[in-house]
């Protein structure tokens, strides 16, 4: 799917695209978003840019030198962005083509952040004045968005917190899960927030003559170092929190084989009266005895109770 935006009194908004007026579109676009474009899309494209836009395989090499360049076609950033899933996220390389006149990204998947990209756009409300700055309020709105995912990820850290630490009759298998999920998305973020470092430092290279562009730069990445910080506490913290869960089963785990093995010591000795009066010797006096059934109960019950109240007593149990 192509989607086409222009400027208008430095305000980005969409612009309806038809057949008829697809090539007209194409030549006024200042962005040009193609999500999972057909082969015939792609093609278009190919033709309008004089170039060949990157296959998939292309745009997930992570050398430096194919991520981030610049050719005949304009400068190339491949970036990773952030995208949900079902109770964790992954990462989706979305690949931008800046041009003197108009800004091109390919990219599959639909992301959260360009979808809230084309809202605010439909609304009026993202300000730029050129394909250059539209690509910095891009990147501006990925490290707002990865911070709110952040937060996201601190309040549910603080849920398991309270499972692990404070709620005795807490399931610590399904927070051990929870800790994964959460520790697999901080990893995700922090690797997003590390691709962003340097896609900023890119174009701040080949964006010099933009001096207003350089501050705005320079503002995300210090935004950046603060998150990169965040997500190292929250590194801690789930780190915390599983050594913690684990040790807490490992002490339910000793107190169900401690247990078993009190159970066991117990039931040996009425095990052993019990053996030695089932033996079928000719000799056994106590077969004999008038009250020799009760007496072979009444050691089994005394040489149980023996050993319970001596562990109780050196407050073992």
């Amino acid at each position: 799917m192509l989607r086409m935006f222009n400027i208008r009194g430095a305000t980005l908004r969409d612009q309806p695209v038809d057949d008829s007026s697809l090539k007209t579109a194409l030549n006024d676009a200042v962005w040009i978003d193609a999500h999972e474009p057909t082969e015939e899309e792609r093609e278009l494209l190919n033709t309008f840019l004089r170039a060949e836009l990157p296959e998939s395989d292309d745009v997930e090499e992570i050398e430096f030198s194919a991520r981030y360049f610049q050719d005949a076609a304009g400068l190339h950033v491949h970036s990773l962005f952030l995208s949900p899933g079902e109770g964790r996220h992954s990462t989706v390389t979305v690949a931008f083509i800046l041009q003197e006149k108009r800004l091109i990204t390919l990219r599959d998947g639909d992301l959260a952040d360009f979808r809230l990209l084309r809202m605010r756009a439909r609304r009026g409300q993202v300000q730029a004045t050129s394909p250059q700055d539209l690509m910095i309020t891009m990147f501006e709105q990925k490290v707002e968005n990865l911070a709110d995912v952040l937060e996201d990820i601190h309040r549910k850290l603080e849920d398991v917190s309270h499972l692990v630490l404070e709620d005795d009759d807490a399931e610590l298998e399904d927070a051990i899960d929870k800790l994964a999920k959460l520790e697999d998305s901080n990893g995700k973020i922090r690797l997003c927030l590390m691709d962003t470092q340097r896609s900023i430092s890119f174009l701040q290279r080949h964006l010099r003559e933009h001096f207003e562009l350089q501050e705005t730069s320079r503002e995300i990445k210090r935004d950046v170092d603060t998150l990169m910080s965040h997500t190292a506490f929250l590194f801690d913290k789930i780190n915390f929190l599983m050594d913690s869960t684990q040790g807490f089963i490992n002490i339910e785990q000793s107190q169900i084989i401690k247990t078993f093995s009190i159970a066991a010591v117990v039931f040996l000795p009425p095990t052993v009266v019990a053996s030695i009066y089932g033996m079928n010797f000719d000799i056994m006096p106590e077969l004999d005895w008038q009250f020799g059934y009760v007496w072979a109960l009444l050691i089994m019950v005394l040489s149980g109770i023996a050993p319970y109240w001596y562990f109780k007593h050196k407050d073992w149990l």
